[in-house]
């Protein structure tokens, strides 16, 4: 996958950036990289669960009756049902 990335500044206490500076060492990485990952991590979620999460959702209405004949379920859905809410039908 290919992200345009954007350049930030982030201040860092002492005790953070050497965690941060002690773990890039040992993978073998940048700081910056350790605080992308982390920051996909906590606010994108694991990819691959989101998508096995998604899948899992494929095909669960399929067997729903209201769906027999969708052409007349998406009619439905657009008709215009304001009248029949405010009770002038």
């Amino acid at each position: 996958m290919i992200y345009i990335m954007r350049r930030t500044q982030l201040y860092l206490d002492d005790e953070l950036w050497n965690a941060l500076h002690a773990r890039a060492r040992l993978e073998g990485t940048s700081i910056s990289d350790l605080v992308r990952q982390a920051a996909r991590e906590k606010y994108l979620g694991n990819v691959e669960e989101r998508r096995k999460a998604m899948m899992s959702w494929v095909g669960v209405l399929k067997d729903n009756p209201r769906f027999a004949d969708s052409e007349a379920y998406v009619r439905d859905l657009r008709r215009d049902h304001r009248r029949e809410r405010l009770g002038l039908e």
